[in-house]
């Protein structure tokens, strides 16, 4: 180990020491953590094997020399790989649950999952009485095992078109011991479904990126998959065949919430007739839309 390491005793000098190497490369965050300090302590703890959310008591704790080189050679992988860190550690953290993740789906983020804390109230008056749930391009699985746990009664499909997706949110399912209530299927969108299959909620965060934004990512996120984050020129290739076809899945008095991120404007070019209601999460304004079946089918009246 060279000499400036040594100098580095306790998990609070490597924190110091990281968070200026981090600043020093100018990485870019938001795959979970969006500033150099929590995602330095999330590397640190992880190397050591210790809770992510556990920094305070151990911040004086001396390091074995083994310890030590652990957490550089992480944040060294960290700076030279410029891949995010939860491919590095191969989980990912959501709402106080854990998720296993690799490069075959993005890292969980997705603002649908602090509205289904509260089981999206106020909008879902009666949790208990949600029967089914659809989760359109799920990827790792998140946002249908949050969804499961969300609303208890329910039973939860999760499509995604990429059979490694697949495999990833098998996985997570697994880890969370639902597989008797989330069934995980290979589909091009709703083309597995039976013509006649509905649900009661419509949970989907698609590839919605326009192709000038694709174009200027930094590289942490061109590690993430390109076919769940690309949404053609304006975004919104696969938000208009979600649109199209949402009605026919939904029940009655069912709900289609879909995540467009920073597309407003093009999502609102794109649907100038559809009337919706933007939810605000505590991080973000004007990035979900709730969609009713009655929406859904106006517009398609007026189409």
């Amino acid at each position: 180990m060279s000499q400036p390491y040594t100098e580095l005793f306790t998990l609070r000098d490597l924190l110091r020491w990281a968070i200026s190497r981090f600043h020093a490369a100018g990485l870019a965050f938001g795959h979970g953590c969006d500033n150099a300090r929590d995602e330095a302590a999330y590397l640190l703890l992880h190397a050591l094997h210790l809770p992510p959310d556990l920094l305070e008591p151990f911040l004086d704790a001396r390091l074995l020399e083994r310890e030590r080189q652990r957490c550089v050679d992480l944040i060294h992988e960290r700076i030279t790989r410029r891949k995010p860190a939860a491919y590095l550690t191969g989980e990912a953290w959501l709402q106080g649950e854990r998720f296993l993740v690799d490069e075959r789906v993005i890292v969980p983020r997705s603002p649908i999952a602090e509205l289904l804390v509260d089981a999206l109230a106020p909008w879902i008056e009666h949790p208990d009485a949600v029967a089914s749930v659809l989760d359109l391009c799920t990827g790792s699985g998140c946002l249908a095992i949050l969804a499961a746990r969300a609303f208890e009664q329910a039973r939860v499909d999760a499509l995604d078109i990429s059979s490694g997706a697949v495999d990833v949110a098998h996985a997570n399912v697994s880890l969370h011991g639902l597989e008797d209530r989330v069934t995980v299927i290979l589909s091009d969108l709703y083309d597995a479904l039976p013509p006649d299959r509905r649900y009661d909620i419509i949970l989907c965060n698609p590839p919605y990126v326009n192709a000038q934004s694709m174009a200027e990512l930094p590289p942490e996120y061109q590690c993430e998959p390109e076919l769940a984050l690309a949404g053609g020129v304006d975004g919104m290739d696969l938000v208009r065949r979600i649109v199209k076809q949402a009605a026919r899945h939904l029940t009655s008095e069912g709900i289609l919430v879909l995540e467009v991120g920073h597309e407003k404007p093009h999502f609102d070019a794109a649907f100038p007739e559809l009337a919706g209601i933007w939810l605000e999460t505590a991080s973000t304004s004007g990035q979900v839309v709730l969609l009713t079946q009655a929406d859904l089918l106006a517009r398609d009246a007026l189409a």
